[in-house]
């Protein structure tokens, strides 16, 4: 399992109501993706960074679908690089299900 984190720099014309409604708007079409997981959409509180923490199940997954549309994507709406970060993930915490532990492969079930 892999967590990716991606940040890329908003725009002055994008303020943290654009970001938050356009985040909504494309939140369902991360369901299908080929690896996905999960997706966290963030911004700052200064409203100038955002981005997402996503779990793949893995990183062919990953850099699959960053080097794909979703880049140009980002560059067209955004006018930047994003930057991506990738770690390996050891574990998880889940409160919502009350699972601890060791991710299951390929998709972690919860207990």
């Amino acid at each position: 399992m892999i967590t990716a984190i991606v940040l890329y720099d908003l725009p002055p014309h994008i303020d943290r109501d654009a970001c938050r409604d356009h985040f909504l708007k494309i939140a369902p079409d991360f369901l299908g993706v080929r690896g996905f997981i999960r997706k966290q959409f963030i911004c700052d509180a200064e409203g100038r960074v955002a981005g997402g923490s996503y779990i793949w199940e893995d990183l062919a997954s990953a850099k699959a679908f960053y080097n794909g549309p979703w880049l140009e994507g980002i560059r067209s709406r955004y006018g930047c690089e994003p930057r991506i970060s990738y770690f390996d993930t050891f574990a998880i915490a889940d409160q919502a299900t009350h699972y601890a532990g060791a991710p299951h492969s390929p998709r972690y079930t919860m207990a």
